[in-house]
């Protein structure tokens, strides 16, 4: 495979310390993941999932071990230069959603595209936002949006960013079944643009049926790596 590698985790583990006790969230995790592929992360609660998507997008640093996205090494980067990093490199859609209150759907989409330094910004969070079944709700503010359209502009604005690696924790967790489908259509399309790779984390074992490749996650670390039990499936076969 020649495709440029996206993440590459060496050895990386997360400790916290509650209450006097030592948490291991990661222990000893090696990770590559390439342009063009499309990977769900599985596990239950408390299995280090969550943590490992928060080392790939830059939103903690490792207690010990190497972390390398899109090929910088960011393992001892401060703060200030996880954000710096994050707006050409990750586009993540957080669980919480994570938009601006007093900015419309369309303005938190083109404020995406904006930061990641994309042209025509607002044609493109229109063209967006239509994509995900939103063109009648551009003007609304987060407060008059429900809970799935809230996603679904959280989607569109990683989506819009164009960032190389697209990261998502439980993307579908707030939509019926329908729409679950449309967004992940979406964000399966999204892996074929070239130089950009694709990750979701679910609780649900189903979506992984579309995968290219499945990494499940126990007691902070990787117990399988590997594609689908009977390989990839379609979309359109998925119930949930």
């Amino acid at each position: 495979m020649t495709n440029r590698p996206l993440v590459e985790l060496t050895g990386v583990c997360r400790h916290f310390e509650v209450g006097g006790t030592v948490v291991k969230a990661l222990e000893g995790v090696d990770l590559l993941v390439r342009e063009g592929e499309w990977v769900v992360v599985l596990g239950p609660s408390g299995s280090g999932k969550t943590t490992l998507l928060n080392m790939i997008s830059a939103l903690d640093s490792p207690t010990a071990g190497r972390v390398v996205i899109a090929g910088q090494d960011i393992t001892r980067a401060s703060r200030a230069e996880h954000f710096r990093f994050r707006r050409h490199s990750v586009s993540f859609i957080f669980q919480t959603f994570n938009l601006f209150p007093g900015l419309t759907a369309l303005e938190n989409v083109q404020f995406g595209a904006d930061v990641a330094g994309r042209a025509n910004s607002r044609d493109l969070a229109v063209a967006t936002l239509e994509r995900v079944g939103l063109l009648e709700r551009l003007q609304h503010f987060p407060h008059e949006l429900s809970g799935g359209e809230q996603q679904r502009v959280a989607i569109a604005r990683a989506v819009a960013s164009g960032n190389p690696l697209l990261v998502a924790d439980e993307p579908t967790g707030e939509l019926d079944f329908a729409t679950g489908v449309q967004i992940l259509q979406l964000l399966h399309e999204q892996h074929h643009i070239p130089g950009r790779a694709v990750i979701i984390v679910t609780h649900n074992r189903e979506i992984s049926r579309v995968a290219d490749r499945v990494i499940e996650m126990g007691s902070g670390r990787i117990v399988r790596d590997g594609p689908p039990e009977g390989g990839p499936v379609e979309i359109d076969s998925l119930r949930w």
